[in-house]
């Protein structure tokens, strides 16, 4: 029987991303919906558990235990929930994180008309992640990670790295970020190994809080550059925070076919936190949605 492994080409899609010689593209999905409501600019903009997948370096500046767990609608029937968990160990911070991501529904196929049958494809990650100060104001991070994929009857896994690094700049609240993210390699899937979608970013976060005022406002841009590809993306995103309660976001990608804009907003209360983000897409290609809650304690 002779499969249609669109598969492939529906994560490709889903993703918008530009075309690349890489598979594994739940590894580019966010993690929180407040960074993917501000472009996505997570290695300079995460200030929270949601570090340990952009910048595990910034890990380092996070205080107490934190839980977040995000549930990802995304479009062609892609769907991901993801888990992070942060504690600290003889003062050394850890966390844990956990991506589930499925594609159902993809039809098998021997000639025009009817599909013979579905199955669904499935991918999952586990990682672990900590960080140091190297100097007052430079802190390192890495994160490893155990990847599995799984489509129609073929199985296959291996081990992804990421390396981070912050710089606390001299400038009050302005801070610089860099990591390289999904270094690694899979077994074969059937004939082939999966390659990881290699990528670097490097970008800058400012805080402007203004002392006479309840506003707080953020500001991220980073560039994004996949190894195996020739175009970049920046990244470029802001929040508005009011009286530490409720928080406005947008931002803009650069460099994809069918994806731009992004938005949305968070509440707070106390040491929890609801976030919505929303992503627009062209081509006939839908929506994505994207809730997350933070708990800190």
């Amino acid at each position: 029987m002779r499969i249609l492994l669109i598969t492939l080409l529906f994560f490709t899609t889903a993703i918008c991303q530009t075309a690349g010689n890489t598979g594994l593209s739940f590894l580019k999905f966010g993690f929180g919906a407040r960074n993917i409501a501000m472009a996505d600019a997570g290695t300079a903009g995460a200030n929270d558990i949601s570090a340990l997948y952009y910048n595990p370096a910034k890990l380092y500046k996070t205080d107490g235990n934190e839980i977040l767990f995000m549930h990802n609608e995304w479009i062609q029937d892609v769907r991901s929930e993801m888990l992070g968990v942060k504690s600290s160990i003889f003062g050394q911070p850890f966390a844990l994180g956990i991506n589930v991501t499925n594609i159902s529904d993809i039809e098998i196929r021997n000639k025009p008309g009817e599909a013979e049958s579905t199955f669904d494809a499935n991918y999952f990650s586990a990682s672990i992640s900590t960080a140091f100060g190297l100097t007052e104001s430079i802190s390192a991070g890495i994160s490893v990670k155990y990847l599995y994929e799984g489509l129609f009857t073929d199985e296959s896994n291996g081990f992804g790295i990421d390396f981070g690094l912050e710089y606390e700049t001299p400038i009050q609240n302005l801070a610089l970020s860099a990591v390289i993210k999904n270094l690694g390699s899979m077994n074969k899937l059937r004939d082939e190994e999966t390659k990881l979608p290699s990528e670097f970013r490097i970008g800058g976060e400012y805080a402007l809080r203004l002392s006479d005022s309840k506003f707080e406002i953020i500001s991220a841009v980073e560039i994004q550059k996949y190894f195996d590809t020739d175009d970049f993306h920046l990244n470029m995103g802001a929040e508005v925070f009011y009286n530490r309660l409720i928080a406005l976001r947008a931002g803009y990608q650069t460099g994809y076919d069918a994806r731009g804009f992004t938005a949305g907003v968070g509440l707070c209360w106390g040491n929890l936190r609801f976030d919505y983000a929303f992503l627009p897409f062209s081509l006939g290609l839908g929506s994505a949605n994207l809730f997350s809650v933070q708990l800190k304690f």
